[in-house]
């Protein structure tokens, strides 16, 4: 089953999946005209993803947040339930601060998230998969409102068990963790521009040094190795998924020249771009 509620005076868009087989995410190859962001609720026992070429097992019970950049594939979608929503539906940068977690969830430093449900959650997420259903048939002027209302409060929820379930929010207060959620936003819309720490320790009002001891104490990856990890994985999507050159990958990526580019995959991606694009 395919339910798609659309508004065409903003062009929010949100389509809800329940045992569709051919549930999927193209990502950079054959992408969407419009970026989406997905919930993946997994009703059936545990099953293998195969996300941007990487196979994972997604536990029974267990929810995944997926981005529009992503490509992927479940080994059984038919036992799938999913939600995929536009910015103009939510956007999640406008939503973050009133919210506080959406950054965590869709573009937090652990990826992937498999947010494991008890008895109880998945009781729950049964009755509001329910409700949107019936709420998805209806046509009415209250309609949008209180689908992004379903789907703000799935988010609030499934944000609080995964922090629950999170080792760094388990020890660290959210103040402090939340300069991690912050950075993970800027990074996500600036790393094709911006390689350097200072850039986003400025805009976090912090220096450098400052922004690098606060992950190293938050026991989190350093800054520059996320944002290297960033650009890599890019990298990755787009010599798996486009035709792409590595001249116009180079530059999309924000690099000076090719060969550049071409000296930083290799270094961090352990082979040359030829050879990755052959595997």
């Amino acid at each position: 089953m395919i339910r798609e509620y659309n508004e065409n005076g903003t062009s929010a868009r949100l389509i809800m999946h329940c045992g569709n087989k051919f549930f999927s995410g193209n990502g950079l190859n054959k992408p969407a005209p419009y970026p989406i962001n997905t919930f993946v609720y997994n009703k059936g026992p545990a099953q293998q993803v195969v996300i941007d070429e990487v196979t994972y097992t997604m536990p029974a019970g267990s929810i995944l947040p997926l981005v529009s950049s992503q490509h992927f594939v479940f080994e059984h979608p038919e036992t799938l339930s999913a939600w995929q929503f536009n910015r103009e539906f939510y956007c999640i940068v406008d939503y973050d601060s009133e919210v506080g977690c959406v950054g965590f969830l869709f573009y937090g430093i652990q990826h992937p998230m498999f947010i494991r449900l008890d008895e109880e959650e998945i009781e729950e997420m049964s009755h509001l998969e329910k409700v949107f259903t019936n709420e998805m048939m209806l046509k009415d002027n209250y309609q949008g409102e209180m689908l992004r209302t379903l789907l703000k409060r799935v988010i609030i929820k499934t944000t609080r068990i995964a922090k629950q379930q999170c080792e760094s929010y388990q020890q660290f207060p959210d103040e402090r963790m939340d300069i991690v959620r912050k950075f993970s936003l800027l990074l996500e819309g600036n790393f094709k521009q911006q390689h350097e720490v200072k850039f986003y320790a400025t805009s976090l009002n912090k220096s450098p040094k400052t922004l690098s001891n606060v992950f190293s104490l938050l026991k989190q990856p350093a800054p520059s190795v996320l944002i290297r990890n960033r650009i890599v994985l890019e990298a990755k999507r787009y010599l798996h998924y486009t035709d792409r050159s590595a001249k116009e990958i180079a530059y999309e990526l924000g690099f000076e020249s090719p060969a550049h580019f071409s000296r930083f995959f290799k270094n961090y991606a352990g082979t040359n771009v030829s050879e990755f694009r052959n595997l």
